[in-house]
């Protein structure tokens, strides 16, 4: 994912491998939280809940959206195939971590990634700098945004290849958390790997991926 490392390595490249939805919301979270020193590398978790669109293309009929709708459970438990990409994702962006304990949930709706990662906190720490490292992490990547941690939430991003981060920490029980929503067909999927081709061939990094407004600006 473009934001992870240098876009110009992915300039050079000439095989790009596009992460999964889940990694992608997963990691970005992790990373604003680690780049910015607000927690250790150590103990991450993670809780991430997916429109039943995320959960894989095979016709089950736990992940029917019928079955879905009114209901809200954890699947994969301690055993998903995101767990080792999450891990390999934020060390080849320069800031391993680990072992890290991921959680899928099955969300009654169609479509988008909610992901909470909480992380232990350093020493000194404190909220602002969760929302200050969040703030630096977003500064200069077209399509993600920062919010506070209540208004990270899927409306404004389905439809969109945006990513929504919001951060806040309590010094007292020694716990950061940062929210990331994004939309899995689109920067979960189709989306990010336009804008991967775009910075492979050349172009610019939103070439096509401006229209898509979403439902919210």
């Amino acid at each position: 994912m473009p934001e992870a490392g240098a876009s110009g390595a992915l300039r050079e490249a000439q095989l790009v491998s596009n992460p999964g939805c889940y990694a992608t919301a997963s990691t970005l979270g992790a990373l604003a939280l680690l780049r910015g020193g607000v927690v250790e590398p150590a103990g991450l978790i993670i809780d991430a809940a997916s429109g039943a669109t995320g959960a894989g293309k095979k016709a089950a009929e736990d992940f029917s959206f019928s079955e879905v709708d009114g209901d809200f459970r954890a699947y994969r438990v301690l055993r998903h195939q995101h767990t080792p990409e999450i891990e390999r994702a934020l060390g080849l962006a320069g800031s391993p971590a680990g072992p890290v304990t991921f959680t899928p949930h099955l969300l009654p709706a169609r479509r988008g990634i909610l992901a909470t990662i909480y992380g232990r906190l350093r020493p000194g720490k404190t909220g602002a700098d969760a929302a200050a490292a969040v703030a630096t992490f977003v500064s200069g990547k077209p399509f993600l945004r920062a919010a506070k941690p209540d208004g990270v939430r899927l409306h404004p991003v389905i439809g969109t290849n945006r990513v929504l981060l919001g951060a806040d920490a309590d010094p007292e029980r020694g716990v950061a958390v940062c929210f990331a929503a994004i939309d899995n067909l689109v920067k979960g999927a189709a989306g990010q790997a336009v804008q991967n081709a775009n910075l492979m061939l050349g172009l610019a990094e939103t070439t096509g991926l401006e229209a898509l407004h979403g439902s919210a600006p």
